[in-house]
C-alpha cells in the first residue's frame, strides 16, 4: 500500500510544474499575444497560411517549449490517443448543440427562413472545414490544454467559474485588436460576447472532462455555422 502511495506521489510531481514555470505564465501569454500582434499587422499572408503556419508558430511553439521546459505532461495529456474516439464523440455532441444555437441567433437577427442546402457535397465545404480544424486545434492548444491546465495548477482552490471565466476572459484579450480593427465598435462588442460565450462553454467542457479532441471538433463546427451565416 505504501508502495503504491509513493509511486502516485512521484507520478503527480513529473506531471507539475516547477514553480518558476508557474511564475513566467503569464509573461508567455503576454509575449505571444505581441509577438502575433505584430505579426497580423505587419504580414497580410492569406488565412490559410495564418491558421496553419502562423499559429504553429506563435501558438504551438510556446507551449512546446513550455511543456520541454516545465515537464508539465497534463498539456499534452489533454491531446491523449485513448481520448480520440470518446472525444470527437462529445465535440460533435458539443458542436451540433453550439451551431444550432448560432443558427437560431442568425435567424432571429436576420427574419431569414430556414432553406435545405447540401454542404457536405461542396469541395468549398470540406477546405474550409479542414482550415476550421487547424484553426481549432491551435486554439484549443493555447487557451485550453496549456492555458487553462496552468490556471488550475495555479489556483487549485479556485471553483471552476473563477477558472473558466479567466480563462475565456485570456482568449478574448488575444481577439480585441483583430475585432476592433475588422468590423464597427458595436459589431465588435456583439462578435467578443459571442466569442466569450463560446469560450465559457468550451471551459467548462475542458474542465469536466480535459479532453482537447471534443474541444478542437466542437470549435470547428461551430466556426463553420458563423461561416454560413457570413459572421
Amino acid at each position: 500500500m505504501r508502495s503504491k502511495i509513493k509511486h502516485s506521489t512521484k507520478l503527480l510531481k513529473r506531471s507539475s510544474p516547477k514553480s518558476h514555470a508557474l511564475i513566467v505564465f503569464y509573461p508567455i501569454l503576454v509575449l505571444t499575444m505581441i509577438l502575433w500582434l505584430i505579426y497580423r499587422t505587419l504580414f497580410d499572408f492569406p488565412d490559410w497560411f495564418d491558421e496553419i503556419f502562423g499559429k504553429a508558430l506563435f501558438f504551438g511553439f510556446p507551449v512546446w517549449l513550455y511543456i520541454t521546459v516545465s515537464g508539465f505532461k497534463i498539456i499534452a495529456d489533454s491531446f491523449a490517443p485513448s481520448k480520440l474516439q470518446s472525444g470527437l464523440l462529445l465535440g460533435l455532441a458539443a458542436g451540433g448543440i453550439f451551431g444550432f444555437t448560432t443558427s437560431l441567433i442568425a435567424l432571429a437577427q436576420t427574419g431569414g427562413g430556414i432553406n435545405q442546402v447540401w454542404l457536405l457535397s461542396s469541395n468549398r465545404f470540406w477546405q474550409e472545414f479542414a482550415l476550421a480544424l487547424f484553426t481549432a486545434f491551435w486554439e484549443t492548444l493555447l487557451f485550453f490544454s496549456f492555458a487553462m491546465s496552468v490556471i488550475q495548477e495555479k489556483y487549485p482552490r479556485w471553483s471552476a467559474l473563477k477558472q473558466v471565466l479567466l480563462t475565456a476572459g485570456i482568449l478574448i484579450i488575444f481577439y480585441l485588436p483583430n475585432a476592433f480593427i475588422r468590423f464597427d465598435p458595436v459589431t465588435a462588442v456583439g462578435q467578443l460576447v459571442m466569442l466569450f460565450l463560446f469560450a465559457v462553454g468550451q471551459g467548462f467542457l475542458f474542465y469536466s472532462k480535459h479532453n482537447a479532441y471534443a474541444l478542437v471538433l466542437s470549435h470547428a463546427i461551430w466556426g463553420m455555422v458563423l461561416l454560413t451565416h457570413n459572421w
